[in-house]
């Protein structure tokens, strides 16, 4: 049975000034459950916002409180960012990646969400005819608002249909013209959690290269396919897959939010491949004046002239985590492999309740359990099965968002306790029941 009816939910979006909870963005969708919540006392099952599920690292919030006792939040980042924090990413990158990065291609960015913000301005300014971003869908949806915001032209396709081999004709169809400025994707992917493989790394690098794109990976949950289990030790192989093997223009973006849940720190990092971050281009020079080096805008022209970077006091945490990781202190790859648990349990309640994953495997394997997974129910669009798991107080996200052509939602493994797994079964065993599917 049904805890809200339509009517409780439609005077909770409209409080919240939603206009639909089938259209609703990912905030918005926690702000109605919440309030939902608040006002009736019952206990919603959190899946919707992708924040972490941990307490901070312990030894991020250690420095930054001696940082403040330094003085530190006392002056302005300098441009690029604090050279310790520069160089313990460099040293972060070599020793998990097996890439070398010098420092001063290494900016600190608010978050990869000012990450993104940044390479989208400046992929799509280096060439006045090329104003285009492709997506590798599903995506991040608020990384195409932010393409909307910048006035640009954002295309994409859903990868679903186009793993493995079927890759590269997929990419030659959008590159060919070449107009498009940048490319951006997720891995492990934000809201499939599909990863892509070495030879599709390798394959869009390639066609990077081929039609002068610049490749943008967004690394958020680094490190966090947990079918790797070698990918926790620092300085050893395996590693995992980047574009920085295949190809010397690109940008990495990777954060402290997920893997040391220090997201309302807002701290990131931006790699650029040294190629890239030296190249001079007249798009830049025009604008800015100055050479026009990628680099330079990136750190002067467009960090500088948004937030200055991240407050010195949570670079220099920042610093000291990434550290104390590649000295083996932290294994942030343990800290957040509980994620894959909860996900790997809640995977089986709503399978046995007639739900069927949506991106169910990569190239070779199956799909992994993390922070992320996405699920679809019979007969059901994405925005109608959202709208009615909430109304069963589940809170989810609709994939239309992401750009998937398949019907579905997102479930996030990051806010549900451990005395709500029979909450959640009983619920869902509740909605199968007043959702009967013929066999």
């Amino acid at each position: 049975m049904k805890l809200f009816d339509e009517n409780t939910l439609a005077s909770a979006c409209k409080e919240c000034h939603v206009g639909s909870i089938k259209s609703a963005s990912i905030m918005e969708r926690s702000a109605v459950s919440a309030l939902l919540e608040k006002r009736t006392g019952l206990e919603f099952v959190h899946l919707e916002l992708g924040s972490p599920g941990f307490e901070m690292n312990p030894y991020g919030v250690a420095a930054e409180k001696e940082a403040l006792d330094m003085g530190l939040g006392a002056g302005y980042p300098p441009i690029g960012g604090l050279p310790e924090a520069r160089q313990a990413v460099s040293r972060f990158v070599k020793a998990f990646l097996d890439i070398d990065i010098p420092s001063d291609c290494v900016f600190m960015t608010c978050g990869s969400m000012q990450g993104s913000l940044t390479s989208f301005v400046a992929v799509s300014q280096r060439d006045k005819s090329r104003r285009k971003i492709l997506f590798i869908d599903p995506c991040f949806s608020s990384q195409k608002t932010q393409i909307k915001m910048l006035g640009r032209t954002l295309v994409s396709f859903d990868i679903h249909d186009f793993r493995g081999d079927a890759l590269r004709d997929r990419l030659e169809q959008e590159l060919s013209a070449g107009d498009v400025a940048g490319m951006i994707y997720s891995n492990p992917n934000n809201p499939a959690w599909i990863c892509l493989e070495e030879s599709e790394i390798k394959t869009i690098a390639e066609l990077c290269e081929k039609y002068d794109v610049i490749p943008i990976e967004d690394m958020a949950y680094f490190c966090m396919d947990f079918r790797k289990p070698g990918y926790a030790v620092p300085g050893q192989p395996p590693y995992p897959p980047t574009i920085a093997r295949y190809t010397s223009k690109y940008i990495l973006l990777q954060s402290a939010s997920k893997i040391f849940s220090f997201a309302g720190q807002r701290v990131a990092s931006m790699c650029i491949g040294p190629e890239l971050c030296h190249t001079c281009y007249e798009g830049f020079a025009q604008r800015y004046g100055g050479l026009g080096e990628f680099g330079h805008t990136v750190g002067c022209d467009i960090i500088d002239m948004t937030t200055c970077g991240p407050a010195l006091t949570v670079q220099y945490a920042y610093a000291k985590m990434l550290n104390l990781s590649v000295d083996g202190v932290i294994n942030f790859v343990e800290d957040t492999r509980e994620y894959g648990r909860r996900a790997h349990w809640m995977k089986k309640i709503f399978m046995a309740h007639g739900f069927s994953l949506v991106y169910d495997r990569d190239v070779t394997e199956g799909l992994g359990d993390g922070f992320f997974f996405t699920v679809s129910y019979p007969g059901m669009e994405s925005g109608e099965l959202s709208a009615e798991l909430m109304s069963y107080g589940v809170s989810t996200v609709s994939l239309t968002s992401s750009g998937s052509i398949n019907p579905g939602v997102r479930i996030c493994s990051s806010r549900i306790h451990d005395h709500q797994f029979d909450l959640l079964e009983e619920r869902m065993a509740a909605f199968q029941a007043d959702h009967p599917v013929a066999l």
